[in-house]
Parts: C-alpha cells; structure tokens; sequence
C-alpha cells in the first residue's frame, strides 16, 4: 500500500495497481485519499483527488485537484508521450500535424477533449490514424485559450466554456479544411472527437458533408433543434458507466436518429462498464480488464472511417 504524509492512496477503480506496484513506465496518475481507512472529503462536498508522477524512484505529487466540487471528465492517465509529429501554424491557430508513412489523399481532424491540443494522449491518438494511412491534424480549437485543468472546481466549468463552445469552430474549422486541401494534398477528410471534441464531431457532421466521415467519442449536442440530422455518417462512442452522458441520454440520442436521420449512416456503440474518457485516457498496458475494449473502440474507428473514406 502507498502512503505520503501519513495518508493512504488508493486509486479507486484501479486499486490492484496500487497494491501490485504501478509500473515505472506509467507516467502519471491519481489517486483518492484516505485516512485511517476513512475517504476524505473537502467540507462534504467532494472528493480530494491527488496526482502523482510515477518514476523508478517512486511517486511524486504533481497537483492536488479539485478539493471543492470534482471533475467528472477524469484526467485519468496522462501519457508521457511526446508524438512524432510537428506544431504548424494554420493561419489564426497552432495545431499537430503528423503525416502517414506513405502519401496520402486521406486526413483526419483530431479534436481535443477539454484537456486541450496538447494533450500527449490526443496527440497519440492523431499519430496512430497517421500510421494507419491518414494525415493527422489536431488544432487548438480554444485559439490559445486556456484548457481546462483537473484542479479547477466543476462548478465553475460553464464559466471556462462560455468562449469555448464546441459548436462556435467554424472559423477554425474552415481553416483546417483550407490547409488540409491546398498544402496537404486531402481530397477525403474525416474527423474524431473526444469529450469536448466528441461534442464538436457531432456539429460538423450537421453542418460540413464535405467532411466525410466523423467518429464521435463520448460527446454529443444536446441542444440543437437539427442535432439528429446527420449530414455525414457519424459513429457515436460511449462508456456504459459515463457520468458525463448517462445511459437514458444515449438512448434518447439512438431513438431520434431512427426517427429523423434518414439517408446517412450512423452508428451508436456503448461499451459495457466504462466511462468517460476510456478510449484516449485509459492505458491499455496498465488497466488489463478495460484493455478489450479500448482496443476494439480504436479499431471500430478506423473501420468506419476506412468505409466511408
């Protein structure tokens, strides 16, 4: 068991891998704090929530994060990861560009979670698309605002995101389609989303049919009037055991898009006892159990946009 000043460490879902000796290649997680086998609370109000960056030499403590009011888009595993791609400049906006092993006519627009463009698991993601084929392009879609960080107070989360709307990116948007097309060559372009992004994917599939194919992942809109008319084919991602978007949430989503989108292809996938951020934020070589399913939700989206790209 690990313990730091006189506390107990216990990562909640992922207490084995406290008990067993978390592997010095993980670079960060978090744990909750107990004491005397007792979880602590700030005022009642939430739970203490504290990262450590894992080393051969042990655990340091990087932040403690949200003592009032949680965050329930956990961080989870921050890869220490540095990608093998470049920052390019697209006119306004900063973004990660990797490009396939081989030329290519196919790109992807990853769109980051609310952890920002930066986000070493983001950009993990955008390099493997590119090896499978495509040009990879992660923009910074808050335009050199601020991300959110797991130390801010969920209670003020609508605050951060009142100038970060995921469906206010069509300035940034039209740039990417721009740069892909006339300085990388794309004649088919997709997009994948996460969280924010996830939101984000589900707004250019109503509003851009040049883009071909989206992949929405834990993320959708909630309140457009035209949410369920697809433009595009979309496949829509969630966690079983998601706090972000519940289960009745997903089964609403599924219900009107039988109903109202009709010509395009969609598909809506749950995956059983995961939660939000399972597919970027999980480390498949640490969290064995959940290793099935983040593999086969990066496969299902690389089937579809190999279908419809």
């Amino acid at each position: 068991m690990i313990h730091f000043g006189g506390f107990e460490l216990r990562t909640g879902n992922d207490a084995h891998a406290v008990e067993e000796g978390v592997p010095s290649s993980q670079p960060f997680t978090y744990f909750s704090l107990f004491h005397r086998g007792r979880k602590l609370n700030s005022n009642g109000k939430g739970r203490n929530i504290l990262f450590f960056r894992v080393s051969a030499r042990g655990y340091r403590l990087v932040e403690m994060a949200n003592e009032a009011k949680p965050c329930p888009c956990d961080m989870g595993y921050m890869m220490e990861y540095g990608g093998v791609g470049q920052e390019v400049q697209i006119e306004h906006i900063k973004a990660y560009l990797v490009k396939p092993p081989s030329d290519s006519d196919k790109a992807v627009i990853i769109i980051q979670d609310i952890y920002g463009w930066q986000l070493p698991n983001t950009r993990y993601m955008a390099d493997m698309l590119a090896s499978n084929g495509y040009t990879a392009v992660c923009p910074d879609f808050y335009v050199g605002k601020e991300p959110w960080s797991p130390s801010q107070d969920w209670s003020t989360f609508q605050q951060w995101l009142e100038d970060k709307k995921p469906t206010n990116i069509n300035k940034e948007v039209d740039a990417v389609l721009r740069f892909l097309k006339s300085q990388c060559g794309a004649l088919r372009i997709g997009a994948v989303g996460f969280c924010w992004g996830g939101v984000a994917t589900h707004y250019l599939a109503l509003q851009y049919p040049e883009v071909r194919a989206g992949v929405s992942v834990y993320g959708i809109i909630r309140e457009r009037e035209d949410r369920y008319e697809l433009k595009s084919p979309t496949l829509f991602i969630f966690g079983e055991k998601d706090d972000v978007i519940p289960l009745d949430q997903v089964s609403v989503l599924e219900k009107n898009l039988q109903e109202k989108c009709t010509g395009v292809d969609y598909h809506v996938k749950v995956f059983p006892g995961q939660t939000h951020g399972f597919v970027h934020r999980k480390r498949e070589d640490i969290n064995t159990t959940d290793q099935p399913c983040i593999q086969e939700a990066r496969t299902d989206i690389l089937n579809w946009l190999q279908k419809y790209m």
